[in-house]
């Protein structure tokens, strides 16, 4: 059992390092690559719904897997798709000097409303296919990560010493003129809060007999730990390249004048 548990988090914890990197290696290679790696990132985006699918007809440690490694391909996909520009929003310039208050947040949210509103089409999808389903492991993921972001993007706009601006690429450089650089906020402190309280009462439960501790709920609560890390490092000045200094290599990016062609299409 203590195996089991221990490459389930050592699966969860790769999935995280490699998927983050790749996508950050793919956005810093030069821009007549994007079409080419969105439409190969669709295919596998095409696997991972069957995958997903799959994974749903039963309750098992290979579907637990399965579900969990389908579900970080396809949120992969919706990360390529945002950080290449083909899909963030109606609005693609810097935060009008001086806007605060709901101009400041309705502009916020004009930036990356496409995005959000795929990562909830995709989010009922996954719903619609889990109805009369044993296995909820894929919907869980996605759900833990879904929330997660939406709560890292929320502590950008109200505010957190470290952005993360300067690792934005140069075609999403106006996406860091949205982001507050401020001492720690109450948002941030309730946000990470919960999070860090969630966590604590999913390993009491655990230890208390009260959940059977599958590879499925091994696997959620390795991910909301490192989610919680990812909110820790909006405070700590803990430069990314010592997490992923292959994918951040120095490279030739190219200016984009336009949003990558849909994947299939070349621009």
């Amino acid at each position: 059992m203590v195996m089991e548990v221990i490459w389930a988090c050592l699966f969860t914890a790769g999935c995280w390092w490699f998927g983050t990197g790749v996508i950050l290696w793919l956005d810093r290679r030069p821009a007549h690559t994007f079409s080419r790696s969105l439409a190969g990132w669709t295919v596998l985006l095409a696997l991972s719904f069957a995958g997903v699918a799959w994974s749903m007809r039963e309750v098992s440690v290979f579907n637990a897997y399965l579900a969990f490694g389908s579900v970080i391909v396809m949120w992969g996909w919706h990360e390529l798709a945002f950080l290449t520009g083909w899909i963030t929003g109606p609005r693609k310039t810097a935060l009008t000097p001086g806007a605060t208050g709901a101009r400041r947040f309705a502009e916020s949210v004009q930036v990356m409303l496409y995005h959000e509103l795929a990562l909830v089409a995709n989010f009922a999808l996954l719903w619609w296919m889990q109805a009369e389903q044993p296995n909820h492991v894929a919907i869980c993921t996605y759900a833990l990560l879904w929330f997660m972001r939406l709560s890292a993007k929320l502590n950008l706009f109200f505010g957190v010493p470290q952005t993360g601006a300067q690792y934005l690429p140069p075609h999403l450089s106006y996406l860091g003129s949205y982001f507050r650089q401020r001492a720690v906020t109450p948002w941030f402190v309730l946000s990470l809060s919960a999070a860090i309280g969630t966590w604590v009462w999913l390993v009491w439960l655990a230890q208390q007999g009260a959940v059977a501790i599958t590879t499925g709920w091994v696997m959620l609560a390795t991910l909301l730990g490192l989610a919680i890390v990812e909110h820790v490092i909006m405070v700590l000045p803990w430069p990314l390249e010592r997490l992923w200094g292959w994918a951040m290599a120095a490279r030739a990016v190219e200016p984009v004048l336009n949003p990558p062609a849909p994947p299939g299409k070349h621009a």
